[in-house]
């Protein structure tokens, strides 16, 4: 079971199965919800996936053009996951989030082209100019 929650624990969440992919984005929204930096993620199908508790959501468009819901927590403003509406079957962790953010390495760097200039990319890691292949 891979669990976590925001920084109040107001709104918990628990997997049933590992994710399928982790990765750090450096999209500007990414850059805004990672107070400017790149936001690492990790993509759960949500069919295995729980919350308790109720987080804001906040509706928005995408550099790729998907409209997504970013959801966080109203009591303490921890950011914990993204949905894209294209793709219902996935949500996106904030693996800052995690109880054991060990569980989800980043596989790979997206969104490089929005990074700034002093962004410290890791080059052992596959990276994209900007949305990559879906995952699944």
């Amino acid at each position: 079971m891979i669990t976590g929650g925001c920084l109040c624990g107001r709104v918990r969440y628990e997997s049933k199965v590992a994710p399928i992919i982790a990765r750090l984005c450096w999209c500007r929204v990414c850059q805004y919800i990672a107070a400017g930096n790149a936001a690492v993620s990790a993509c759960f199908r949500t069919e295995h996936f729980e919350v308790s508790g109720e987080p804001k959501d906040f509706e928005s468009v995408a550099d790729s053009g998907n409209r997504m819901h970013r959801r966080f927590c109203p009591e303490c403003g921890v950011h914990l996951f993204s949905e894209a509406e294209s793709r219902p079957h996935l949500i996106f962790v904030r693996v800052g989030t995690l109880d054991d953010p060990g569980v989800a390495p980043p596989a790979a760097t997206i969104w490089t082209a929005s990074a700034p200039a002093w962004a410290c990319i890791d080059s052992t890691l596959p990276a994209y100019e900007g949305q990559p292949p879906p995952v699944a």
